[in-house]
């Protein structure tokens, strides 16, 4: 009978340390320096259902799922070659048949500044597979949901503007500067959600780039040219989808505000301040103003902004103080929750 590779070598080893590996309440192995399997403990064996001259050498690749198998050598093989530590994942069969999913940490063996091969443990991570694909699955059904629903939102938006056009045109004259900055806020609330649904996480918004992107499209929106938005501080943070689109509609109606109270020749400025200083709430600070005297805004629109902010602000528990003016900015400071993890 030709012997198993290996076989020769796990006669070798001590009893001291098979004594050590079979008491360990985790599965362990050991090779030589050749990769062949010389080693294989209790836990190991009670949890394959094999004898262990089975698993010597290469026999227990025999219990490696099919599709993990070449990603598994070539891992091995590579970490072989440079002799380093290596942890890789891979399926081995249970003594039922069943795979399990197993995380396998191993470091090379160096005795006398020669290499003998490498110890290795295994912890069965099915569990956490699992759940990581159960969380996959349930994010990919919330994208597809809030997809359907920003489609809906947008759709519906849509027919709102043209509905608040077609009345505008028939109302009045002194109406229509109402009917307008109304029609202006629905497109500015469509934009937010817009941006809402193309952050890259929609489960946590990155506040600075979600307000520059935002600034962005609400100075193109109307008056393009004449009204800028700048995004500044050091400050930064990952905020819950409800408080980013609180903060949204608030700055969509300062720069709705500015435009309102200042002739169309005017140019406006807004400036948005993040504060995140460690251990402290979120602050966003909002300063508007216009770069010259304007004559006059439009008429007969009323100024609406105070009490929609604090609306906004209610619905996400921003508490809010300043008016946004040079000498009193507008704050809203965030609540701790509002803080993705």
């Amino acid at each position: 009978m030709v012997p198993t590779p290996g076989t020769a070598e796990a006669a070798a080893l001590s009893d001291s340390f098979r004594r050590f590996a079979d008491v360990v309440p985790l599965m362990m192995w050991r090779s030589d320096a050749h990769g062949h399997a010389i080693h294989h403990n209790e836990c190991w064996l009670e949890f394959t259902g094999r004898p262990l001259a089975a698993e010597l050498g290469l026999g227990w690749r025999e219990g490696l799922h099919p599709e993990d198998f070449e990603r598994h050598a070539g891992i091995v093989a590579e970490a072989f070659g440079s002799r380093v530590p290596f942890t890789v994942e891979f399926r081995l069969r249970r003594h039922d048949g069943v795979y399990r999913w197993l995380l396998d940490t191993a470091r090379p063996l160096v005795e006398d500044g020669r290499f003998q091969g490498y110890l290795g443990s295994c912890f069965d991570i099915t569990d956490r597979k699992h759940a990581e694909e159960h969380i996959e699955h349930a994010l990919a059904e919330k994208e597809t949901l809030l997809a359907e629903v920003y489609h809906r939102v947008r759709n519906n938006l849509q027919v709102m503007v043209s509905l608040i056009g077609l009345y505008g045109r028939a109302a009045p004259d002194a109406c229509r500067g109402s009917f307008e900055a109304l029609g202006q806020r629905v497109r500015a609330i469509a934009l937010v959600q817009q941006h809402l649904h193309e952050a890259p996480h929609i489960a946590s918004i990155d506040l600075r780039d979600y307000l520059h992107r935002l600034a962005s499209g609400l100075g193109q929106l109307r008056r393009a040219g004449r009204i800028s938005v700048q995004v500044e501080g050091a400050g930064n943070g990952l905020v819950e989808p409800r408080t980013a689109n609180a903060l949204g509609m608030i700055v969509a109606e300062i720069v709705a505000e500015c435009l309102d109270a200042t002739a169309e020749h005017v140019a406006c400025a807004i400036s948005i301040g993040l504060d995140a200083a460690a251990g402290q709430p979120l602050c966003v600070s909002i300063v508007s103003g216009v770069s010259e005297m304007a004559a006059s805004g439009r008429p007969n629109v009323p100024k609406l902004g105070p009490r929609l902010i604090a609306a906004y602000a209610a619905q996400a528990e921003i508490a809010v103080s300043g008016d946004a003016s040079p000498t009193d900015p507008l704050r809203l400071t965030l609540p701790p929750s509002a803080t993705a993890q």
